[in-house]
């Protein structure tokens, strides 16, 4: 059973690397001058967003709807591992989360933080404003790491956020990831901190089985500025689900860093998360 397990993670590794790549350049494509990097957002519990079939911001309409033929995800995953208690979600979420060592080298743990508050899922309130909220009745867990790579030479300092996050249902996880492509054009502007800011938001949806989405049942990939004082960096997120299960990788840009060598990170950081979802949910493929 194991080394059945240990092959098919593999497998769903390599297909997930090759198109998740494909995946982000052609989602960065959307928005030819936008800045290409994320930060802190990671769960996405939407306070007040009404879902929408259309993408948001300067995304089209044709980018978000369903294919005509819907295609199901070949994952299939073990009912008997899908958490279902919020002690179990915990422990799912943290064995799923990148660290900061996951990233590559050089990367550290932001300080003086380094991961969210236990129990609680960032959520965009009414106003716009990001923040930590007590986790509702629809997720059992939501995590978010926040790690950073010193700037070094004429580089400046990049900083990534993963979040994993597991829902009660599919159905609880498939509305997240419509609310969430929702939140650009509700807020094309929100309030990270006191002093930092998102702006210049658009978004946009891919299901399985459009464009190059062959390794996640659904995915939306956001991108903007990030604004802190005078100061504009490019800002990328993305999430990402399978089953239940919804996992988001962000990146804050700086000064000497190419979108190629930031879609590398995005890339990693999803694919990573990915495999270790199917690992854990002991997924198969119909």
């Amino acid at each position: 059973m194991e080394s059945k397990s240990a092959g098919h993670r593999g497998g769903w590794r390599l297909r997930a690397a090759a198109s998740g790549t494909a995946a982000v350049v052609l989602l960065g494509g959307c928005s030819a001058d936008a800045a290409d990097t994320a930060a802190e957002p990671g769960g996405r519990a939407s306070e007040g967003s009404t879902p929408s079939a259309s993408a948001s911001g300067q995304a089209s309409t044709e980018d978000a709807e369903p294919s005509a033929t819907p295609s199901p995800t070949p994952f299939q995953a073990d009912p008997n591992r899908v958490p279902r208690s919020r002690e179990r979600g915990a422990t799912f979420a943290e064995a799923v989360v990148m660290r900061p060592q996951d990233w590559g080298p050089g990367f550290q743990a932001q300080q003086p933080l380094a991961r969210s508050a236990e129990n609680t899922v960032a959520v965009l309130d009414k106003e716009c404003r990001w923040q930590r909220r007590a986790l509702p009745d629809d997720v059992l867990a939501s995590v978010s790491l926040y790690s950073r790579l010193p700037g070094t030479g004429k580089r400046g300092t990049i900083r990534v956020t993963a979040s994993v996050t597991v829902h009660t249902t599919v159905a609880d996880a498939d509305d997240a990831l419509s609310e969430a492509l929702e939140e650009a054009l509700r807020c094309p502007e929100q309030q990270v901190r006191a002093d930092e800011r998102i702006a210049g938001l658009m978004s946009v949806g891919t299901p399985f089985g459009r464009r190059d989405n062959t390794y996640a049942d659904d995915s939306v990939f956001e991108s903007g500025d990030y604004l802190t004082g005078s100061g504009k960096e490019p800002y990328r997120w993305m999430v990402t689900r399978l089953g239940t299960v919804t996992v988001a990788v962000s990146i804050k840009g700086a000064q000497g860093y190419t979108a190629p060598e930031l879609d590398q990170y995005m890339t990693r950081g999803t694919v990573t998360m990915l495999d270790r979802v199917s690992y854990e949910l002991g997924g198969g493929e119909g």
